[in-house]
């Protein structure tokens, strides 16, 4: 059985998606733990309220960024993650903890990467006029945002959009993609070679 460890700085819905994802398709896996950086994430409750461990590391806590990554890391291992997914974690992780845990660390992020990258997506995207938006779950490496894509979520942008409804249809997207990429993850679906991912079966990698 995997043993799946989430990390969330918030509300936690895309970590909800994937707890509930995980019991009503019997996934082959175990939320080990979910691991807030903030003791007042609404996530915790969530989690806690299903019977899985909660674990808080306050970045604020500590005087460097390595020095809570080391911390984090260790909260991490003690619960022998097979997959480490990172659900609207809001904090930028150092080379050194994304290299432990590289191959086996995914996000999702607001976007259809490589476009992009980094914070205010939806309004850049609507700034740019694209007519597709969307969410990508990518495996995580040093650079930020770049990991090999695992699966893409497609959003039409509809005029009149605005950076609430353009992010509300997409975070409704995500809480399909994510689930379904840590299930491939927990199946062992997935092969990336020179920096692609396929999945073994053939499943489309595109939702729209």
């Amino acid at each position: 059985m995997k043993r799946i460890v989430i990390l969330i700085s918030g509300r936690g819905t895309n970590m909800a998606a994937i707890v509930q994802a995980c019991a009503v398709e019997g996934w082959n896996a175990k939320i080990a733990a979910v691991i807030g950086n903030r003791a007042d994430a609404a996530g915790l409750t969530f989690a806690a309220s299903q019977g899985i461990t909660t674990v808080v590391v306050d970045h604020k806590s500590f005087a460097s960024r390595d020095e809570f990554d080391a911390q984090l890391a260790a909260r991490i291992e003690e619960h022998k993650p097979d997959v480490l997914v990172l659900a609207g974690f809001m904090r930028i992780l150092g080379d050194a903890f994304v290299r432990r845990f590289e191959g086996r660390m995914v996000n999702v992020h607001p976007s259809l990467l490589p476009a992009f990258t980094g914070l205010h997506t939806h309004r850049r995207a609507l700034a740019a006029g694209c007519k597709l938006a969307g969410a990508t779950v990518h495996f995580v490496t040093p650079e930020l945002d770049h990991g090999p894509i695992i699966l893409q979520a497609v959003v039409p942008v509809l005029a009149g959009d605005t950076e609430a409804s353009l992010s509300a249809r997409v975070l409704a997207r995500e809480h399909v993609v994510y689930p379904k990429a840590v299930r491939w993850i927990v199946e062992e679906a997935l092969r990336v070679q020179d920096g692609i991912v396929t999945h073994t079966g053939g499943e489309s990698q595109l939702i729209h």
